[in-house]
């Protein structure tokens, strides 16, 4: 219905605006005053994980930094609580609420909900289903990483070092998350061009360190001739080497690991040789959102797509960047 709506006033557009009917202010993204200091809700997924607590750190800090009141709440994995947790920060009469949605559909009626109480909402890292809600039309704009092009980065690597053959066990995201769909779809689309290179199993270990040893190691089990590992973050795939060690093979010669992320732990792997690549998700989020508030406060375009500069580590740079890492 409310695509429905939407479509009917821009098709109508001036004559709606005419009659005096209001065409043009559904469309319309709420205003943000300039003042010195805002009260800014971050609604987060979870914290169960080295990256979500770096992001957090990053938002805290700067908020901290700015002067800023962060209204910050934890989602705690549930896509659920995460709408409640907005809802509540609605209540709360908050600025402007960054949020970071756990998955794509779940979280549109948080993003409506926010935009009809006249609180503009920023997406951090993750994204939510762009048919049913646009930036710069329901939301100011997402600041995140190209997931798809991470997802390609890190095919590109393991094509190269296996020669363009492999039997691979992906380990996906969280399910229905735009990091875990853009990631597969980046990976797979790059691999379909290399006929040696054959997904043999794909399942989701939720991004955890623990779930992704557990689901690693029934995979292997299942296909006992897996080459390569492909883990959408590096906590799934430090977890996938524990379970290859726990299957007397060695990670690094029997079976290359690749990853996403750019944690501390994977360059270590890396120095080990456990790890072959991680392709970085920057988790430092703090300065380019409290950055986007001060410009959208003061009247400026805001781009729909806030791109986030990854980089990419193997055994080439990872010592002298491990330092560097979260």
């Amino acid at each position: 219905m409310m695509l429905r709506r939407t479509f009917l006033a821009l098709a109508t557009g001036v004559a709606a605006i005419g009659l005096g009917l209001g065409g043009a202010s559904a469309q319309e993204l709420p205003k943000l005053k300039q003042k010195e200091k805002y009260k800014v809700g971050f609604a987060q997924t979870e914290s169960n994980n080295p990256w979500r607590i770096a992001q957090t750190e990053s938002m805290k800090a700067e908020a901290a930094k700015l002067g800023h009141q962060l209204v910050y709440t934890d989602a705690a994995g549930s896509a659920a609580k995460q709408v409640a947790d907005v809802n509540s920060m609605i209540a709360q009469g908050v600025d402007l609420i960054f949020l970071a949605p756990r998955e794509e559909k779940p979280l549109i009626p948080a993003v409506m909900a926010a935009k009809k109480a006249g609180i503009p909402v920023v997406l951090l890292d993750r994204n939510v289903d762009q048919s049913l809600a646009k930036a710069g039309r329901d939301y100011v704009t997402f600041i995140g990483s190209d997931f798809v092009d991470e997802g390609k980065r890190a095919a590109e690597a393991l094509t190269k070092a296996m020669n363009g053959n492999a039997k691979i066990i992906q380990l996906e995201g969280t399910t229905g998350s735009s990091p875990a769909n853009d990631r597969r779809k980046g990976f797979e689309d790059y691999i379909k061009a290399h006929s040696g290179m054959k997904i043999v199993a794909s399942q989701s270990g939720d991004f955890a360190r623990d779930k992704g040893r557990q689901v690693a190691e029934t995979l292997l089990q299942a296909h006992p001739d897996a080459t390569a590992i492909y883990a959408h973050n590096d906590e799934m795939a430090i977890g996938a080497i524990a379970a290859l060690e726990a299957a007397g093979k060695k990670p690094g010669k029997d079976v290359i690991v690749v990853s996403v992320d750019g944690t501390r732990d994977a360059l270590q792997a890396i120095i080990d040789g456990k790890m072959l690549a991680t392709v970085e998700c920057n988790p430092k989020f703090g300065p380019k959102a409290f950055e986007t508030l001060a410009r959208y406060a003061k009247g400026e375009q805001i781009e729909p797509w806030v791109i986030n500069t990854d980089r990419f580590f193997d055994k080439s740079n990872a010592t002298q960047l491990i330092a560097d890492a979260y």
